[in-house]
């Protein structure tokens, strides 16, 4: 049903991912807690660290023909997905759809099992430009003083229809696994 507005991503693609640091302070809306179910999300991943955040529209962008023909896709959002953490700043980075099998995925894609788990989710609003203030707001700002801590589970990013991608702007949505602080 939205397979038009996916495809049409290339916009996003055109605008620079934002680097966290030196930012000034952002007003974050107060997130709503979910209980997210299990979820197989399947694309394309590359490695990331802070320095190399800009290559991420260019993953995207390779992503755009697949859309729709990754084999046991469900739905038309597509995620973001940040995993695999290296302990020294790197991360995996998939973007992709959801899948309900991984039984005739080619092994071109990458994929990713998101957990059934408690999840704070931020709603962006605005340009992608903004991206990285919300998400220093989220993990500078409002973690530590949330009473969570971050579970070991991976982030991601839900686009549906309520994103632009041609303005490279709207409404999406950024889910954080937590777990009370002991």
């Amino acid at each position: 049903m939205f397979f038009p507005i996916l495809h049409s991503q290339t916009a996003y693609l055109l605008k620079e991912y934002p680097r966290m640091d030196d930012m000034t302070k952002f007003a974050l809306p107060e997130p709503r807690f979910t209980h997210g179910p299990f979820q197989l999300i399947a694309g394309l991943g590359e490695r990331f660290t802070q320095d190399t955040l800009g290559g991420i529209p260019e993953l995207w962008k390779k992503l755009l023909p697949h859309i729709g023909t990754i084999p046991g896709q469900t739905g038309c959002e597509t995620y973001g997905v940040c995993c695999h953490p290296d302990g020294q700043g790197g991360f995996e980075y998939i973007a992709g759809v959801a899948i309900s099998k991984l039984d005739d995925l080619p092994e071109q894609y990458r994929w990713v099992e998101l957990p059934a788990q408690e999840y704070a989710v931020f709603e962006h609003q605005g340009s992608l430009a903004d991206l990285g203030k919300t998400m220093q707001a989220i993990w500078k700002d409002w973690l530590p003083q949330s009473g969570f801590e971050a579970a070991d589970a991976p982030e991601f990013e839900r686009y549906s229809a309520e994103f632009d991608p041609q303005a490279g702007a709207g409404v999406f949505e950024i889910w954080i696994p937590v777990k009370k602080r002991h």
